[in-house]
């Protein structure tokens, strides 16, 4: 355990630069006479750690030190080569040469050719690919942005926003930010997000430590429960779509999906999708409005 506080000590000190003994003995919940007993312990390993006392002092190590790559193991050298190609997935700019470099370094490590990461989606043109990238810039420069949203009701609004997070979260791309027009954080969808642009205007507001995306849970506890029965010529799309636990395959071969579904227009376009191959067994409401929908769809062809 001490081995391992150590090695992550030098590595959180290389990254920090200049800390004191009351910000390591809160990070690795130890006490401050721990953490000098390590500072001696490193140094005795001949890792050239600099401690000084009083106003200004603190701990940091001698100008020019670089961490020996011999401290990586070979599957954390993977690790840090992959994670590299994720930031180079997302177009950054100096994720190329950032990732030749470690690969030189660590020529011992797999180069893994079978990794291939592209967070676009299937047909998307290149300006799509690039949008994780320009939020990226966003969020570190605290630059606002301008785009065009759509929301579930496809319903098209300007937004100004003050991005401060990219999150990743099941199968999409959110940022999370301050909305001027509505004077409050809201996430949006980056799927959703049209026309992005990042202006030179800076922003200072910071996100608070307690921020946790809101739960749809809370949101869906009133939505009415959807109970969809699909056929067997679909069901590719059901695990990728639906939770493991939702999906029950019967008896008589047709798999059904149990879900709070709130009763718009996106609910209804997104079952319509999977065509001849769902059917609404309940609620009642739910299938005359579904019916509706297809009966204009008829309509605009007879």
């Amino acid at each position: 355990m001490q081995i391992e506080r150590l090695v992550q000590m030098v590595f959180y000190i290389v990254n920090h630069g200049h800390v004191t003994a009351k910000e390591l003995s809160h990070y690795f919940q130890v006490s401050t006479r721990t953490i000098y007993r390590d500072i001696n312990a490193l140094t005795i390993a001949g890792i050239p750690v600099l401690s000084t006392k009083g106003t200004g002092g603190g701990i940091s190590l001698i100008e020019g030190y670089t961490i020996d790559k011999s401290l990586l193991s070979k599957e954390e050298q993977q690790s840090v080569i992959q994670g590299l190609q994720i930031l180079q997935a997302t177009k950054y700019p100096k994720a190329e040469m950032a990732l030749s470099k470690m690969r030189a370094i660590f020529r011992n490590a797999l180069d893994p050719k079978w990794l291939e990461v592209d967070f676009s989606y299937w047909g998307s043109e290149e300006k799509e690919k690039i949008k994780i990238s320009d939020l990226q810039f966003a969020i570190l420069h605290k630059q606002i942005i301008t785009f065009h949203y759509f929301n579930s009701e496809l319903l098209k609004s300007e937004r100004v926003i003050e991005p401060m997070r990219l999150v990743f979260k099941s199968h999409a791309w959110y940022i999370v930010g301050y909305c001027r027009h509505k004077e409050e954080i809201r996430v949006f969808r980056l799927s959703r997000i049209k026309h992005l642009q990042v202006m030179p205007e800076i922003f200072e507001r910071d996100l608070p430590f307690d921020f946790s995306l809101p739960s749809k849970c809370k949101e869906e506890c009133n939505f009415p429960l959807l109970k969809l029965k699909f056929s067997p010529e679909i069901a590719h799309r059901l695990y990728d779509e639906f939770q493991e636990n939702q999906v029950c395959l019967c008896e008589d071969g047709n798999y059904y999906v149990t879900i709070p579904y709130e009763l718009n227009n996106w609910t209804f376009h997104y079952l319509l999708s999977f065509g001849k191959y769902v059917e609404i067994m309940e609620p009642e409401i739910a299938r005359t409005m579904l019916k509706e929908r297809a009966m204009d769809i008829v309509n605009m062809y007879t």
